[in-house]
């Protein structure tokens, strides 16, 4: 069964001088399997951020549901659609939005700070998805103290440390040089190579392709959706 369905979603918004409903998506359907790792591509203005932010369970459809491991994310109340968000799902933005005056450690658990777990726990949890990313060594180093690539890792960090069953990224290399954004790329194949479930929005056709499927949207419509572009990770091999 699919971990997350997206059944015939459509997002109209109101123009806000003439009133009339301008469609941004029409009738979206699609599945995520668990595990797997989607990249999404299409024109700006095409419907790509509007279909991330209502997967990140952060825009109402005007039609259509969205389920994520069987559970009607906007059939949710809006205070339990926050909870789910902080429970489910892990966000990498293009840019990282790290705290200046924090440490990397300190930043990791920022989506910790309201969840009912003592200090230690929430200092060991951070501690450990910087292992993951490998930035355990510089737990106490601000964000100006690291290099753009070290700063796309802590951001995916800061996105893991809730443990997250899927995890959203919107251009995550966009602002980044091909060697930096080739580190970042690295860090979300290993992760998914561990199982992390990953639906990621991107511009890069390389980066792209490294998924196991990429979906095409224009105009509000996903023009086809692939079972498996079998993720031709060439130019990371045989690192990975």
């Amino acid at each position: 069964m699919a971990f997350v369905v997206v059944e015939n979603v459509s997002k109209t918004y109101s123009d806000q001088e003439s009133g009339i409903g301008v469609p941004v998506l029409r009738a979206v359907s699609t599945e995520i399997a668990e595990g797997e790792f989607v990249s999404l591509m299409g024109p700006s203005g095409s419907g790509k951020s509007t279909l991330l932010t209502i997967l990140g369970a952060m825009n109402h459809p005007s039609q259509g549901r969205l389920l994520i491991d069987d559970i009607d994310v906007y059939a949710l109340s809006d205070e339990r659609r926050a909870d789910f968000r902080s429970q489910y799902l892990g966000f990498v933005f293009q840019q990282h939005h790290l705290m200046p005056y924090l440490n990397a450690i300190e930043n990791a658990m920022l989506p910790l700070a309201t969840l009912p777990m003592s200090s230690l726990e929430k200092r060991r949890r951070g501690l450990e998805v910087l292992e993951k990313v490998g930035l355990a060594e510089k737990a106490k180093r601000l964000p100006n103290q690291l290099s753009g690539g070290e700063q796309g890792r802590l951001a995916i960090a800061r996105a893991l440390v809730n443990d997250p069953p899927l995890v959203l990224a919107d251009e995550p290399t966009g602002t980044l040089d091909t060697k930096t954004g080739d580190e970042i790329m690295r860090v979300f194949l290993d992760l998914n190579r561990r199982g992390q479930t990953i639906f990621m929005v991107t511009h890069n056709p390389e980066n792209a392709s490294l998924a196991h499927r990429v979906l095409h949207i224009r105009d509000g419509e996903l023009e086809f959706a692939p079972d498996s572009t079998a993720g031709t990770a060439s130019r990371f091999s045989p690192a990975l």
